[in-house]
């Protein structure tokens, strides 16, 4: 009986060190990035939900510099000079690019970035609200119906990174 029992704990041994040994260490996941601007790194970006809350608690005029990460809701179809990305909660934020330094491709709407630089809130008087429209593709019609300033979410990044 004890050889027995003594044969079966050699198994069982034998069984789990070899399960461990056939397992390959995953490698976390790296994602691709295409760089406009100042050279940035993705590390330590905050998510676009708590940049929502850092901007809900900021008045017109305030700035904080910041890099988080975003989906691209809308760019700039004549050059690329602007996008909005996505904050959740139905707010967006309207990022410009420092120094009209650089721009970003017009086809990334839908596509996850990180932008890097500064958080503002800002009051966007009528005729820059119309020229973003003007740029968006939108109609005469719907350029004329904006008629009064709107307070905006906004950033002026240095440095992005598009995932690919």
């Amino acid at each position: 009986m004890k050889p027995v029992i003594i044969a079966l704990i050699f198994v069982l041994m034998f069984n789990a060190c070899k399960n461990k040994a056939d397992e390959t260490p995953k490698e976390p996941i790296k994602i691709e990035y295409a760089s406009f601007g100042k050279d940035i790194v993705a590390d330590d970006a905050i998510a676009s939900s708590s940049m929502l809350s850092h901007y809900k608690e900021m008045n017109v005029g305030d700035s904080i510099n910041s890099k988080m990460t975003a989906k691209v809701l809308k760019v700039c179809q004549a050059k690329g000079c602007w996008m909005t990305l996505d904050l959740g909660e139905g707010n967006e934020a309207m990022v410009k690019f420092k120094d009209y330094g650089f721009f970003v491709p017009k086809d990334i709407a839908g596509k996850e970035v990180i932008v890097n630089g500064k958080a503002y809130v800002k009051e966007v008087p009528v005729d820059e609200l119309q020229h973003y429209a003007e740029d968006a593709g939108k109609s005469p019609e719907e350029i004329a119906a904006i008629t009064e300033p709107k307070k905006t979410f906004s950033f002026e990044a240095d440095g992005v990174l598009i995932a690919q």
